[in-house]
């Protein structure tokens, strides 16, 4: 079975434009994305899905293998989708590059034990422990079956809590599961109203009835969405008990997130 790390990364990001290469501890966000999945020993091979010159001379610097993309995507999937018509694979594993503190904790979870036909996705979800990213419309939100079966995403937090407290939000993790049918399905489909509305891309494939898994993981990633986002990123990185610490890539210069 072959899987193709795939990290989209968008230069013209509306919150945070060149945030793919925004300045964590002396190295761009990209570069910790790549340098976190390449140490897994998963994937058969890593690329970055990219748009813009300024992130191709940041990829070349640092020797990170790239597909320079149509500028015109209206999403990550259908940048995906690109990678997927030059490099054949079964599953194309989607990290997000503004996922910095990526753990194989995320990946492993998701990984499908077989090849199927049909379209597929696998994503991950984590349960929200701050109250400010529960309320935080840039964090997306999942309803789940017991089976991990998605039942909706949004942007506000659901379920509503009319007849009990007693249950945890849970939110998406930017790491997702193709394979090649889904990515056609997704291209080939035109935007639902509900996708529209919440401006969710995933719910393309629930409004046609395709099925989304989520599985739990155990994680203290953070997607960068915002300024005040990475902020708490390389505050993460430079205390005690924050990832940098575990990263342990004798290259990087630590005094540089001093």
């Amino acid at each position: 079975m072959k899987i193709i790390g795939v990290i989209p990364a968008r230069y013209g990001s509306t919150r945070f434009p060149g945030k793919p290469i925004a300045d964590i501890c002396g190295k761009p966000m990209i570069w910790w994305v790549y340098s976190r999945i390449e140490k897994m020993n998963v994937f058969d091979d890593i690329v970055c899905a990219i748009d813009d010159d300024r992130i191709r001379e940041v990829c070349e610097h640092y020797g990170m293998k790239y597909v320079l993309t149509q500028k015109g995507h209206p999403e990550h999937i259908s940048r995906i989708h690109e990678v997927a018509m030059k490099m054949e694979a079964d599953y194309y594993i989607s990290v997000n590059g503004d996922e910095p503190l990526v753990s194989s904790k995320c990946i492993l979870p998701i990984l499908p034990q077989k090849i199927v036909e049909e379209p597929y996705f696998g994503g991950a979800m984590r349960v929200l422990t701050d109250p400010a990213e529960t309320i935080d419309f840039a964090k997306i939100k999942l309803v789940v079956s017991e089976s991990g079966r998605c039942l909706y995403m949004s942007r506000m937090p659901v379920p509503y809590p009319r007849g009990t407290l007693l249950f945890q939000y849970n939110k998406y993790v930017g790491v997702e599961c193709f394979n090649k049918s889904a990515l056609d399905f997704f291209v080939s489909t035109p935007m639902g109203k509900l996708e529209k509305i919440e401006d969710i891309d995933h719910l393309r494939f629930l409004e046609n009835g395709i099925e989304l898994y989520f599985s739990y993981v155990e994680t203290e990633s953070i997607s960068v969405d915002t300024p005040k986002d990475l902020e708490k990123v390389r505050k993460m990185m430079t205390s005690a008990g924050g990832g940098y610490k575990n990263l342990r890539y004798p290259s990087v210069e630590r005094r540089a997130c001093a």
